[in-house]
């Protein structure tokens, strides 16, 4: 069992992944935007953090992946980014050169065998 934070201010999103991960018995959180997210990040220390790119803006997901990568307390923490931004108007925005911090990519929408089996592989509830 992980303990995964789900970040996505889409609630039908994070009900469905909630639904979807306690089938495996995954503790989930989840917060709407990323300055909840990192509060609850660094006082929860979830094992992974699904995280959508784009919220109140274009970039919001990456930026807090670049802030959960910073955070020494977070450093086994595993980013997997949920995101249809390849499908919107804000796709141009989204850095190609430059390090992208997350540990897998997810395509919304997201089928619930593609969700879990992401979760599982990165599941490792002993290095946090």
């Amino acid at each position: 069992m992980c303990r995964v934070l789900v970040v996505d201010d889409d609630p039908d999103f994070v009900e469905i992944a909630r639904l979807v991960l306690a089938t495996e018995n995954h503790e989930v959180l989840s917060a709407g935007d990323t300055q909840l997210a990192l509060t609850l990040a660094l006082r929860e220390r979830p094992h992974i953090v699904l995280l959508d790119i784009m919220m109140e803006g274009a970039l919001d997901g990456l930026n807090l992946s670049h802030q959960i990568r910073s955070e020494p307390t977070l450093r086994h923490t595993r980013v997997i980014m949920v995101s249809s931004i390849a499908d919107t108007p804000n796709a141009q925005l989204f850095p190609t050169d430059e390090y992208l911090p997350a540990d897998a990519w997810l395509t919304k929408p997201v089928a619930p065998h593609v969700l879990l089996k992401a979760v599982n592989e990165y599941c490792h509830p002993d290095l946090a």
